[in-house]
């Protein structure tokens, strides 16, 4: 067995939130980093450090984790492979250790995004400038991404790899950006790069034709068998832009449970997959997206059994139809379901009721100013969410109210100069219709 190993980059807060027409508040982001390295996961690519809205939120973030609440995973942000987006973002979030610098690498993208006016030899200096810039700024870890990789040439994309190396890249991001690839040509190619750069491959993949969590697997093995670290990339319950990301869950079971892996190839060995079902019910709740009754492992009928045959075969040894047990994701324990009186808490909460809310979760105030500065708090989360606050938002608001407070404090950007100015002094009154 070799002695690289896999690793989890979960993007959830990066690009799942990029799906349409859904996102998160930036208090749920910050659970799910929280939930994140409970678990052990590796990294979370966290945000953006060059957009204003989340400043606060990554700021407050990285206070975590220099006050030791998130230790195991690391925080990195995301942002374009140019300098000025390195110095913009190292200005905005100063913290800043782990970046991922992106440049499209496909003949397609340059022609389409650049519209002819880059070429291959540019794209390559950029890179290379904004690595240089990350170093210099104190980045420990510095990722090249190659956006549509999977469209872009073989040769081009080993010289993007070994040039952005020799100015301090740490690792290559192979981005299956239109979900175009199948796993016999990911691993193909993922072990030509990595044979010929020698460097740790991230592997992102998206679900276009369904096959992200194939792809992912088999990049890692190719990544693997070429002598490297993997880093797979992932989004909780596959979510992200258009079909979305590949499934955290599901490529952390196919690492340890499919017949080519199990045993063959290890995992970082901080991650607890008995905290997936947390992960994963919480993710579900803060999007408002049902997770599939047919999700692997997380999905209401993923251990659920019916037909005669099935039912009786599980019923005398589980092993006959079930290839993993559900407890070692968490799951089993009874879900209490209240069905008299219930008090809870939200934006005209009163103290008696968010008392005895907090009593339920044997938290005490030691003085009544600390307790009204709790529901204060409490009250600016559940308009900051639009949704009832869970455990493990109260619990977090109680022993991090600064950093609550923080993160849910978002100043828009309002600049009202030139046409703005003379618009607003000369306004009509018009309906909204």
């Amino acid at each position: 067995m070799s002695d690289n190993r896999i690793y989890f980059v979960d993007v959830t807060n990066r690009d799942g939130v990029q799906t349409s027409r859904l996102g998160l508040a930036k208090l749920e982001k910050t659970i799910i980093n929280l939930l994140l390295n409970d678990m052990g996961i590796t990294q979370s690519e966290f945000g953006f450090p060059t957009t204003k809205h989340e400043l606060n939120y990554l700021n407050g973030n990285l206070e975590l984790v220099e006050r030791g609440v998130i230790a195991t995973t690391k925080l990195s942000g995301w942002m374009r492979g140019i300098v000025a987006d390195v110095e913009e973002s190292f200005k905005n979030v100063p913290g800043l250790k782990y970046v991922n610098l992106s440049q499209s690498t496909s003949e397609q993208m340059i022609n389409g995004k650049y519209l002819g006016k880059k070429t291959t030899d540019d794209i390559i200096k950029m890179t290379k400038e904004a690595v240089e810039c990350a170093k210099d700024k104190g980045a420990k870890i510095v990722g090249v991404n190659a956006e549509d990789a999977s469209r872009s040439d073989l040769d081009f994309l080993i010289k993007y790899a070994n040039e952005a190396k020799k100015s301090g890249a740490d690792r290559f991001r192979y981005c299956d950006t239109l979900g175009y690839e199948d796993p016999k040509t990911s691993y193909d190619r993922i072990y030509a790069i990595a044979k010929a750069t020698e460097m740790p491959i991230e592997l992102h993949y998206h679900n276009d034709l369904g096959m992200a969590v194939g792809c992912s697997i088999m990049g890692a093995k190719a990544a693997i068998d070429a002598g490297v670290d993997a880093y797979i990339n992932t989004a909780i319950n596959g979510m992200g832009e258009r079909a979305g990301n590949a499934d955290l869950v599901s490529c952390l079971l196919g690492c340890l449970k499919s017949a080519g892996f199990k045993g063959k190839y290890k995992i970082d060995e901080n991650i607890k997959l008995d905290h997936a079902w947390q992960l994963a019910k919480f993710t579900a709740y803060a999007f408002g997206v049902d997770i599939p009754i047919n999700q692997p492992a997380v999905g209401d009928n993923a251990f659920a059994h019916e037909s005669g045959i099935h039912a009786d075969g599980a019923l005398k040894d589980r092993r006959n139809y079930e290839l993993y047990n559900f407890e070692e994701l968490g799951r089993g324990e009874p879900e209490i379901i209240e069905t008299g009186r219930m008090i809870t808490t939200g934006e005209y909460s009163g103290i008696k009721g968010f008392r005895n809310v907090y009593n339920n979760l044997e938290l005490e105030f030691k003085d009544e100013h600390e307790a009204r500065n709790i529901l204060e708090l409490v009250r600016y989360a559940n308009v900051h969410t639009q949704k009832p606050l869970t455990t493990s938002e109260l619990k977090f608001i109680y022993y991090y109210p600064d950093i609550a407070a923080k993160i849910m404090t978002v100043t828009p950007y309002y600049n009202p100069v030139g046409a703005i100015i003379d618009r607003l002094e000369h306004q009509n009154l018009h309906p909204l219709d």
